[in-house]
């Protein structure tokens, strides 16, 4: 397959797009639209922007989800891309994958020093017979491909969180820690309050064309051991797409959505009929379902978001506090709170 050439646009009038909140729970997203794409928690709003940018131009999905996620990588913060919180020896690492609707998809793990990894993902889908590649063979293929090597060096963000983890080394995840700078979950109990929040943007889309599209891009968890590696680059754990059933990404903690290979289940529920909200909810309820009578579910954050064929959309998670982007006009791209099972 040849890399299919990005669309060169002229001057859009990003300001145009609307960035209310919709601060209301219980929306559904019956509503058919096309072209539309959704993206995870509040930094998902700039995202969309650069994905609208091809979409309204009837541009196609998988080139609309790879920018879009690409505007995240390239933030400095603590969040997604270089700039991230490291693992637990002071190491940024990287995960990412991005699917089509006919099944060709790409993805890499345990990358480090390259700033866009969903890059390298996708040219894993269109330039090697493999799907996944990872630690230093996939840093490998990127600098063969182009891609520089950047600097082994943490942002000033990421350095002052790192040194206040090794005071205590406390590693308990932290169930929806939010703030607007869209910083790690994962943090010592006295930082709580600080500026901790979610390690990873998906982005799901639908183009005037009809085809699906998805990405997802991580840090993985703030601290974690050296060569862990979560949901987000494994196809059917936090990203899946199917061009007759829909389209699905995850966020939360990964381990649960790779136990229950999260969007797989998500899309295969759609295929059987259900609503994007209510396949959403269905996958939830069956994590819950592996610690009833236990009160493990406490620390456990997973949510999904879903969209079908047809640009209906929903999401739903465990515990209130995960939100998703929802952009399908010049003057719609809104924030929407997630619907839940736990307060």
């Amino acid at each position: 397959m040849h890399r299919r050439k990005l669309l060169k646009l002229g001057s859009f009038g990003l300001g145009a797009l609307a960035t209310h909140k919709l601060f209301a729970t219980g929306f559904s997203g019956h509503a058919e639209r096309k072209p539309i794409v959704l993206s995870t928690w509040d930094a998902g709003i700039e995202a969309n922007k650069a994905a609208w940018k091809i979409l309204r131009e009837n541009g196609h999905a998988l080139d609309a989800v790879e920018q879009g996620v690409m505007v995240t990588e390239s933030s400095q913060n603590c969040c997604v891309g270089l700039g991230a919180n490291p693992d637990r020896d002071g190491y940024v690492t990287l995960d990412a994958s991005i699917m089509n609707g006919n099944g060709d998809c790409g993805a890499v793990a345990f990358l480090e020093r390259i700033k866009h990894p969903i890059s390298v993902a996708r040219r894993v889908m269109e330039k090697t017979p493999h799907v996944f590649l990872v630690g230093s063979g996939a840093q490998q293929f990127a600098v063969e491909e182009g891609f520089p090597l950047e600097k082994q060096v943490l942002s000033s963000d990421a350095q002052k969180t790192y040194d206040e983890w090794l005071k205590e080394h406390h590693y308990k995840p932290q169930v929806n820690i939010e703030n607007s700078k869209g910083q790690q979950a994962f943090a010592p109990s006295k930082l709580s309050n600080n500026q901790w929040n979610h390690d990873t943007i998906g982005m799901i889309a639908l183009d005037g064309h009809g085809n699906l599209g998805g990405s997802c891009t991580t840090s993985g968890m703030a601290f974690k051991m050296r060569g862990r590696v979560g949901d987000s680059p494994i196809i059917g754990a936090g990203l899946f797409v199917d061009n007759e059933a829909g389209a699905a990404v995850s966020t939360g903690l990964g381990e649960e959505v790779i136990r229950t290979c999260g969007t797989h289940l998500v899309v295969e529920f759609m295929r059987q009929g259900l609503s994007p909200r209510d396949a959403c909810k269905n996958a939830v309820s069956r994590i819950i379902d592996r610690y009833k009578n236990t009160d493990k579910i406490k620390d456990i954050q997973v949510g999904f978001i879903a969209l079908s064929p047809k640009g209906e959309y929903g999401g739903f998670c465990i515990h209130s506090g995960f939100n998703y982007a929802v952009c399908y006009a010049d003057t719609y791209n809104q924030l929407i709170n997630s619907e839940f099972i736990y307060k």
